[in-house]
């Protein structure tokens, strides 16, 4: 209650009842996690229940690609709202920004559905605001691609606002560029502090002169982290492509239910479905 007036992104840093870690150990340990597989003919997919339920490793078997950053350690920074956070794979964020038990263990459980399709199904109720949140992430028999399926529900009798994005890493280097739909022309940062057009950036953005024109959706041509997000687009889809192996992700969710799309310093690419939950609330699901 006491970092309600901590500037964190536009969003109120109010974390109470959870604590608040504010300094980490420099001593590196092994430590043993549980994680829950799913594979078929094409891809492997790995998630950590006890890091928040994040898809830790989703690997291409086709070409060998690790289609998002698969980090070999687990080196926590104090991004979170709660503190510890950790890059890499394909992190759920709800019910806002760097989730609050991102670094913390969900319940899980998994099924094989009639079709011949596996899922793994993540819960948590927020001890913030009283709010449930769900993903089942499911591979489907000679499917190359991650169905991953959003439910919020509000058992509270009181409205309650939320984010709900995905946040997925990956590897990045000078043939790596952000796919964003050919309608968006203009990007913001966090809580809208600047504005650019784009792809062609031709003003000043994170501090940096970009006067002469510059292609900021190639990650090459951004000397400095730089986050853009896109507030609309009548698309479905963003993404990132590597030149040079020929290789990406593309992730494809209904724009009225996720309608934000933003790229960071990572080369992140995410989708972001904004609301408020008066009744139990649902979005549609999502491929990656």
């Amino acid at each position: 209650m006491f970092l309600e007036k901590r500037a964190y992104q536009g969003s109120t840093g109010k974390v109470y009842p959870l604590p608040v870690t504010e300094r980490l150990s420099d001593e590196k340990q092994d430590v043993a996690y549980k994680a829950v597989f799913l594979e078929n003919e094409y891809l492997k997919v790995m998630i950590l229940p006890e890091l928040g339920g994040r898809i830790h490793r989703a690997y291409d078997k086709t070409n060998h690609y690790d289609f998002v950053y698969y980090n070999h350690v687990v080196k926590p920074a104090l991004v979170g709202l709660t503190g510890p956070w950790i890059s890499g794979g394909i992190e759920f964020n709800w019910p806002q920004h760097h989730r609050p038990s991102t670094y913390s263990p969900v319940d899980f459980t998994f099924a094989q559905n009639p079709d011949g399709a596996c899922t793994v199904y993540l819960s948590e109720i927020d001890k913030m605001y009283g709010t449930k949140g769900t993903a089942a992430i499911s591979l489907y028999p000679g499917k190359a691609y991650i169905e991953i399926a959003g439910r919020l529900y509000n058992p509270t009798d009181l409205p309650q606002t939320f984010l709900w994005w995905a946040n997925p890493v990956v590897p990045v280097n000078d043939n790596t560029y952000s796919v964003f739909p050919p309608d968006v022309n203009a990007v913001m940062d966090h809580g809208k502090r600047a504005v650019s057009t784009f792809p062609i950036a031709t003003g000043e953005y994170y501090k940096y002169d970009y006067s002469a024109g510059v292609d900021i959706s190639r990650y090459k041509n951004v000397p400095v982290p730089t986050s853009y997000m896109a507030a609309h687009s009548d698309f479905d889809f963003v993404g990132n492509y590597d030149e040079g192996v020929g290789a990406g992700l593309l992730h494809i969710a209904d724009h009225h239910v996720s309608p934000a799309k933003s790229s960071g310093p990572g080369a992140t690419a995410t989708s972001a479905a904004p609301g408020t939950a008066t009744a139990p609330t649902r979005t549609a699901p999502t491929s990656s």
